[in-house]
């Protein structure tokens, strides 16, 4: 389970170290791929293989499905954390996410995966989420708790 946020640096070689709590979850491996919103998605390779089943499931003559398949699969990249906790996170998935050369990455917990964000776009998003929340009680009523 990842919960909480931590906020690590990428090293010089696009390194970032996964927090010690989550490493466990991911020694079997990990996909690093697009998120939404303009941060990376780390899943467990277990988590990752539900999600491909379902996408795979979608209709390739589908413009959507084809659309979605191409934003997880494309910029995919499956590895293992070193000994030291460190996955490589390539060029263009920093580009996509907003992330210089030895920035600092929110690292966002949820629950099955993993969000990589960069400050800035994190306090943003994060903002604007809670002011959606605010601005709609109804939403909470689906957790009917």
């Amino acid at each position: 389970m990842f919960l909480g946020q931590y906020v690590y640096t990428l090293d010089d070689k696009g390194r970032i170290t996964i927090p010690a709590r989550f490493r466990e979850a991911l020694a079997e491996g990990l996909v690093l791929t697009r998120g939404l919103d303009r941060c990376l998605a780390v899943y467990p390779m277990a988590v990752w293989q539900e999600i491909a089943q379902k996408v795979n499931a979608l209709p390739i003559t589908d413009p959507q499905g084809r659309a979605l398949r191409r934003l997880f699969f494309a910029d995919a990249v499956d590895a293992v954390p070193d000994r030291q906790g460190r996955i490589l996170v390539p060029d263009r998935l920093r580009d996509h996410a907003e992330l210089g050369p030895a920035a600092e990455v929110v690292i966002v917990g949820l629950d099955r995966f993993m969000e990589l964000w960069s400050p800035e776009r994190w306090a943003e998003e994060n903002a604007r989420q809670a002011e959606m929340l605010d601005a709609d009680p109804a939403l909470w009523e689906h957790l009917q708790i």
